[in-house]
C-alpha cells in the first residue's frame, strides 16, 4: 500500500505539537495565507479550518500554495539550520580535526543549541559525528592494508590507546586483533547518507549497516557468534558488487539489489525479510499489513522485532515499514535517514 495520510485531527494535533513523526511525509497548506509548511514549522499555528494536508511538496504546489520562508519545505532538513550546514561543511574540509565545544564557541555558536540540532536531525551530536568520522578514516586505512600506527595517524589520533578505544567501541575489537586472512572481510562504503560498513566472505554479503548505528558493535558480535568466524579488514567480490549497486540505487537507476546475501535469522525472520524485499521502492507497508499478508494478523510486534533484527540495511529495505497511522517509526540508521530514503524512492513510482 502507498502511504496514506492520517485523518485531519491526527495531522492537526501533530502540527500543534510540531511532531517530527510525519517529517517529509505530510505538509500543511494554510488557506488564509496561501503558504505551505512542514508540520514542524515554528510559525504561529493556523486554525484547523484553514489547514489542508498533503502528502508531498508537489501536491502543495499544484494546489497553489507557496513554500514557507521560515521552515523552507523545499530544502533538505540539514539545510534549514545554518549552524548545521556550516559545521558539516567544516567537517568535510577538516575531517581530521579534533573538535571541542570551545571551537564552537570560537565560531560564535552556542554548544547546547548545536547539540540539540544535531541530535534532532542526526541522532548524534556534532562532536560525536566528528569523532566517528575520524575513526572511519582509520577503518578505511586498515581496509586498504595500512598498519595500525599508520591508520591511527590517518585518523588524527595522537594517542594509540585513544585510537584503540575508539575503534573497539565501533568494531567490538582492537585494531591490532584484526587478521588479514580472516574469512569475513570488512570495509567502508561511502554513500550520500553517510559511510556504511560492509562485511562479506568470498561469496555472500553478511552485513551492511551505517557506521554510526549504535547497535553496530552488537551486530558484529552476533555475526561472529553465528558464523564462528573472525572479522578482518579487506575486500571481496560481494563487497564490490554491493558498492556498485549502492551507487546505482542512490543515482535512481536501481530499485532492487542483486548481491547474494547470507541471512542470519530464524525462519520467521527470514520470511519477514523476504516480504520486505517484495515491497516496491516508493511504497510502504505497516507492521500489521505484513503480519496479515503472512497469515499471522496478530504478529505485528513479532514483525517489528524481525524488522529491527535486519543486518542488511537498504538491501533488505526495512526503512519501507511505517506505523499503522502512517508515522515514521524507529529505524536503526536514524529517522532522518528513513525520511530521506522514502523521499528519494518516490521517484520510482
Amino acid at each position: 500500500m502507498l502511504f496514506s495520510l492520517p485523518d485531519h485531527p491526527t495531522l492537526y494535533a501533530a502540527l500543534l505539537q510540531r511532531s517530527h513523526d510525519y517529517e517529509g511525509r505530510a505538509y500543511v497548506g494554510v488557506t488564509s495565507t496561501g503558504i505551505f509548511c512542514r508540520l514542524t514549522c515554528g510559525a504561529r499555528k493556523p486554525k484547523p479550518e484553514n489547514c489542508r494536508f498533503y502528502g508531498c511538496v508537489a501536491d502543495c504546489l499544484a494546489a497553489g500554495f507557496r513554500a514557507c520562508m521560515r521552515c523552507r519545505p523545499l530544502g533538505r532538513l540539514d539545510q534549514t539550520d545554518p549552524a548545521i550546514t556550516r559545521l558539516l561543511a567544516q567537517l568535510e574540509v577538516q575531517p581530521m580535526r579534533r573538535w571541542s565545544e570551545a571551537d564552537l564557541v570560537q565560531m560564535g555558536l552556542d554548544p547546547s543549541t548545536v547539540r540539540r540540532g544535531f541530535k534532532r536531525h542526526f541522532g548524534a551530536t556534532f562532536l560525536q559525528l566528528a569523532r566517528q568520522r575520524r575513526v572511519q578514516m582509520g577503518l578505511r586505512a586498515l581496509s586498504t592494508g595500512d598498519k595500525v600506527i599508520d591508520a591511527q595517524l590517518t585518523a588524527g589520533f595522537s594517542s594509540p590507546s585513544a585510537f584503540r578505544l575508539a575503534f573497539a567501541r565501533l568494531m567490538g575489537q582492537a585494531p591490532g586483533s584484526l587478521k588479514r586472512d580472516a574469512v569475513l572481510k570488512a570495509g567502508c562504503i561511502d554513500t550520500p547518507l553517510g559511510p556504511m560498513l560492509a562485511v562479506a566472505d568470498a561469496k555472500v554479503l553478511h552485513l551492511l549497516e551505517f557506521i554510526d548505528r549504535r547497535a553496530l558493535r552488537g551486530e558484529l558480535a552476533r555475526l561472529r557468534s553465528r558464523t564462528g568466524a573472525e572479522v578482518g579488514m579487506g575486500h571481496s567480490e560481494p563487497m564490490a558488487q554491493v558498492k556498485a549497486e549502492l551507487v546505482e540505487y542512490f543515482d535512481g537507476k536501481r530499485a532492487q539489489f542483486e548481491v547474494a546475501l547470507a541471512e542470519h535469522g530464524s525462519s520467521f525472520e527470514r520470511a519477514v525479510w523476504a516480504d520486505l524485499r517484495a515491497i516496491p521502492a516508493g511504497q510502504t507497508r505497516s507492521y500489521g499489513a505484513i503480519a496479515a499478508a503472512m497469515g499471522r494478523p496478530g504478529a505485528a510486534r513479532a514483525v517489528a522485532r524481525a524488522n529491527g533484527a535486519n543486518q542488511l540495511a537498504l538491501v533488505i529495505p526495512c526503512h519501507r515499514v511505517i506505523g499503522s497511522d502512517g508515522a515514521l517509526t524507529g529505524y536503526g540508521g536514524g529517522l532522518w535517514r528513513k525520511q530521506r530514503l522514502l523521499e528519494m524512492e518516490r521517484k520510482y513510482l
